[in-house]
């Protein structure tokens, strides 16, 4: 842009930058008040931004117009093979001023071609939901159409909402109870159906999907701790007994490796997992199953929950809305060269 300069982020930029992503932060609780307070604090922001900045190998660019910083990108790769050769912007890597969203496309420009020329071709950002309801409504906020203007599209989102103080009681004859040892064959066959879900069409996931044995195995060797409370829904089998078809995982947000920084919500719980069986889909048991995980989080004294979902997974992106989940963080991604 225009008088405006964009070079390599450096140490001497980390407080400017902090400023920035306060800012951006205070915008964003604006929409959703259960983000964190503490990164409206320039200080605390500027924290945030210096973890990003001391992973391995990272990199960015800092944008400075009239002596002023307006926008700066730091992005570092995850060892992770599944993300590919990549580089993730996490939720404090990057902001920029007040009505300058252009100038994060003039960051990308920068910093991607180091990105590009170390081979780092799969490119992840994490960034603020648009507040107007994003491309399902037909629109996105200025930051997040910059990125979209960047052959950016979403990919992943995450969201939060507040515990219900008891899960209502599921349509009869569904009954959604804690899990117990016997369980732990149908448990590996859930744990199984997600990802099988997930690298079907429209989604495309390229995680490997386990065996029904490898994950029965994992169930059996980690059952009973009770870091993770799981439940499972079950309806009256071909035989009159009981069968069950899906179930759900809680956990405080701190268990979670997927969420930091910005992205990690204060006294949070999280429904980390839940599956329901292709065949009993549409009886109610994944959102019996939500309920329970969202009650679990108000009897354990979380002050909201957190889940994070696929957008391309037509089941998850419908259903977890419809309990009340709302939009924090969209991961937003790109391929370099297709």
């Amino acid at each position: 842009m225009t008088g405006t300069v964009v070079r390599a982020f450096t140490d001497r930029d980390l407080e400017a930058a902090g400023r920035l992503l306060a800012a951006r932060h205070v915008a964003h609780r604006r929409r959703e008040p259960l983000l964190d307070a503490r990164f409206e604090r320039p200080d605390v922001a500027a924290e945030a931004v210096l973890a990003a900045w001391q992973k391995d190998a990272a990199s960015g660019a800092v944008a400075v117009r009239g002596g002023a910083t307006v926008g700066y990108l730091v992005g570092a790769p995850k060892a992770d093979p599944v993300w590919g050769d990549n580089v993730w912007v996490d939720s404090a890597g990057h902001a920029v001023a007040p009505g300058a969203a252009e100038v994060a496309r003039d960051l990308y420009g920068y910093a991607a071609q180091r990105w590009v020329d170390e081979g780092r071709t799969a490119h992840y950002v994490l960034a603020p939901a648009g507040g107007d309801g994003g491309p399902a409504a037909g629109g996105s906020d200025a930051l997040v159409d910059a990125w979209f203007r960047l052959a950016f599209g979403l990919q992943h989102v995450h969201a939060v909402r507040e515990p219900l103080p008891a899960a209502p009681a599921p349509r009869l004859p569904l009954v959604v109870r804690a899990a117990e040892v016997a369980d732990v064959p149908a448990l590996g066959a859930l744990d199984v159906a997600l990802p099988a879900h997930q690298a079907r069409s429209p989604v495309f996931g390229g995680a490997a999907v386990p065996t029904v044995e490898e994950q029965t195995q994992d169930w059996a060797d980690t059952f009973g701790d009770p870091r993770f409370p799981t439940w499972v829904a079950q309806v009256p089998g071909p035989d009159g007994g009981p069968r069950v078809v899906g179930a759900a995982v809680g956990c405080a947000l701190t268990e979670s490796r997927t969420h930091e920084g910005l992205a990690l919500l204060p006294d949070a719980g999280f429904l980390g997992f839940a599956a329901v069986l292709p065949g009993a889909r549409g009886l109610g048991a994944g959102r019996a199953l939500g309920e329970r995980v969202l009650a679990w989080s108000g009897e354990a004294g979380h002050a909201c929950c957190v889940t994070d979902w696929r957008a391309t997974n037509l089941l998850s992106s419908r259903a977890w809305p419809r309990l009340g989940f709302r939009d924090t963080f969209w991961r937003l991604h790109r391929t370099v060269g297709h």
